[in-house]
């Protein structure tokens, strides 16, 4: 290989590395808005309300158990019995034998600058049933127990009870017992609760209740399958929901179209922890006071936006090293076939120009439609780049043509950002392709003979001559 041609490869590859330089400083730049909405979310969340986690309803019956232990003369006969009295208060929880909660949520937009951020507000209406237990269900392994009722509740955490737009109601076996604030419970205190007539719990009984509940939040809805069978149904107007948690919606239960979305789950206790889970947080509250909300199963539906322009434009940076090395590579192809030297500084301007197209394409994202930003941003820089070349390649088709194929290598990108499932597959497509047009193109060169200097005319026709 002539060392024209070494030299040149060489700084071809330096010029690569000093472009990933801008690029780097793009990516960073990207992220650090990713956090600015971040900080919008929480701004929001602050301000009014945040994301919103339903658990329950839950009937809470607290008893107060006396019982005697007898104490003393273990091995020792000697040693006085004696009796010891203890009382201790504790709490029993009913979970739903059947909940059927029905929902209707309406989305909205707030906006903290340039960043939007969507809001819902959700009426639910809540039904089922629980069967009572008998008062002796309740006392622990101690025989002889006497229990004495408290008044029970039935219990409701909300994560923000800020969203509660209403003063719900109870439907409680023909009473009306309105919900006040606080849960009533030891580890999730954030909600509501409605204290109930006192039970007598001498046999067995089912218990029909009813509620409806108004409630705002921000960016996604929970709820936990807190019943032995529990179908929840929510109809909305967004049409790009995010399905998530521990449990998804029926397949057929699910419809997601331009007006909007339906969605179904039916959960049976058979496949959830979730009482168990509520039952243990109950019995071993956390030190510091703060929810056990978080160790509970749940399942979720997210208010997302349909195209996240800063995930999409990260994404597009890390194809921007490809980039500037296909274009670098067509220009070196160029320069081989044609035989017409384009300089270091000239390969320097296009890679920049090249690499300032992802800032321009965060910039426009943030205030216009990103398929309209990707457009004007990747037009934007192929009618520059073609500009340039054309006086470059001293030829206006050149120019234009690199920046048509340039156009078409943007179109290609745009596809592999849509795509993300087929993102690999899409892109090993388009780098066999390049590869393929690039062998296609030199399958003639004589790779030693490149850089070495024209033969003389005279020298040529001589050797002509005497061959």
């Amino acid at each position: 290989m002539q060392k024209t041609l070494l030299y040149k490869i060489v700084v071809i590859a330096v010029l690569m590395l000093l472009i990933g330089i801008p690029l780097l400083m793009i990516q960073a730049t990207i992220h650090e808005r990713m956090a600015f909405r971040q900080q919008a979310v929480a701004s929001i969340a602050a301000d009014s309300v945040g994301p919103q986690t339903v658990i329950g309803p839950v009937l809470v019956i607290p008893y107060t158990d006396d019982y005697e232990e007898q104490v003393g003369g273990a091995g020792d006969p000697l040693k006085k019995v004696e009796t010891v009295k203890h009382q201790v208060n504790r709490r029993h929880l009913v979970f739903p034998t059947q909940l059927q909660v029905a929902g209707n949520i309406d989305t909205d937009s707030r906006y903290r600058g340039i960043h939007r951020v969507l809001v819902f507000s959700g009426q639910h209406s809540f039904s089922g049933n629980l069967d009572l237990p008998v008062k002796s269900e309740l006392a622990r392994a101690n025989a002889g127990s006497r229990l004495t009722l408290g008044r029970p509740f039935v219990a409701v955490s909300i994560d923000d009870v800020r969203g509660i737009r209403n003063t719900p109601v109870l439907h409680w076996a023909g009473q009306l017992a309105p919900f006040r604030q606080g849960s009533g419970l030891l580890s999730m205190k954030s909600g509501l609760h409605a204290t109930l007539a006192p039970l007598a719990l001498d046999e067995p009984a089912r218990i029909a209740f009813a509620f409806e509940l108004g409630l705002d939040g921000i960016e996604s809805q929970q709820f936990a399958p807190l019943a032995k069978e529990m179908t929840v149904t929510l109809k909305s107007n967004w049409p790009h929901p995010q399905f998530g948690g521990h449990f998804l919606p029926a397949p057929k239960g699910r419809v997601v179209d331009a007006a909007g979305f339906s969605a179904a789950w039916s959960i049976s206790s058979l496949a959830s922890d979730t009482e168990q889970q509520m039952t243990r947080a109950e019995l071993a509250p956390r030190a510091d006071g703060r929810s056990s909300a978080g160790s509970i199963d749940t399942f979720s539906v997210g208010f997302i936006e349909p195209v996240n322009v800063y995930t999409l434009a990260d994404r597009a940076t890390k194809y921007g090293l490809l980039f500037v090395a296909l274009t670098f590579a067509a220009f070196f192809v160029f320069e081989i076939l044609k035989r017409l030297p384009i300089h270091p500084i000239q390969y320097l301007l296009v890679g920049l120009a090249l690499a300032l197209f992802f800032l321009l394409l965060v910039g426009l994202s943030e205030h216009i439609a990103f398929l309209w930003a990707y457009c004007i941003a990747s037009a934007a820089c192929t009618g520059l780049i073609g500009f340039y070349l054309a006086y470059v390649l001293r030829d206006r088709r050149r120019g234009y043509g690199f920046g048509a194929a340039l156009g078409l290598l943007y179109c290609a990108l745009y596809g592999l950002l849509i795509s993300e499932n087929n993102a690999l597959v899409l892109g090993s497509i388009l780098l066999f392709a390049v590869l393929a047009a690039m062998m296609v193109a030199t399958r003639k060169v004589d790779w030693y003979q490149v850089g070495k200097p024209d033969a003389p005319a005279g020298v040529a026709e001589q050797g002509t001559a005497q061959a």
